[in-house]
């Protein structure tokens, strides 16, 4: 049995993907991991083993990935200012729960993520630990967990940097983890087939 966090999960799934495919034909997200779920599935599934309620923000026009996501558990956010990076995804999901007081975000290519860091980052979270991320031989990971202190700056981000001024300027409760998951995103087919 997982640890059963306060947590809500925030799953980032508006991005174009353009690396993977320049065209534009296949959605990342949506391509197949052995044992058949969709990659977007595989870290939705994850991350709601761990917390009650995941939102999934995706981009206008995408409701095939949404409605895989929503058949995953989550609730599915759609925000026009997708286009704009990842911030402004990650501002509309914090904006779309307003009863929530942490938040642990996470990325849609990133499905090898393992369970049990998921739980270290809620565990640190719910402690109280404003700010929580995981580290793999020295380099940040995700998921990354958000205390209530953080939501109006959540919300005012924009653009593709997402969170990541948040972390250079702020204290970080660090967890070193052996899970190389952490690190492993799906921008390419060979980085599916890695998988």
């Amino acid at each position: 049995m997982a640890y059963a966090s306060l947590a809500t999960g925030v799953l980032l799934a508006a991005g174009t993907g353009s690396r993977f495919d320049p065209q534009g034909l296949r959605n990342k997200l949506l391509e197949p991991l052995p044992g058949g779920a969709c990659v977007a599935h595989e870290a939705a599934h994850r991350l709601l083993l761990v917390v009650p309620k995941v939102i999934a923000v995706v981009r206008p026009g995408a409701e095939t990935l949404a409605h895989a996501l929503n058949e995953a558990g989550c609730d599915v956010v759609f925000a026009p200012d997708a286009v704009r990076g990842m911030g402004a995804s990650l501002a509309a999901a914090v904006e779309a729960d307003a009863e929530g007081e942490s938040w642990i975000v996470a990325l849609a290519d990133m499905p090898r993520i393992a369970v049990p860091t998921i739980e270290a980052v809620a565990r640190e979270l719910d402690a109280g630990a404003p700010l929580v991320a995981p580290f793999h031989d020295g380099r940040c990971g995700h998921p990354v967990g958000f205390g209530l202190e953080h939501r109006a700056a959540l919300i005012a981000l924009d653009g593709d940097t997402g969170a990541r001024a948040l972390l250079s300027t702020q204290p970080i409760k660090r967890i070193d983890v052996d899970d190389p998951g952490i690190l492993r995103d799906v921008d390419t087919p060979a980085d599916l087939h890695g998988l």
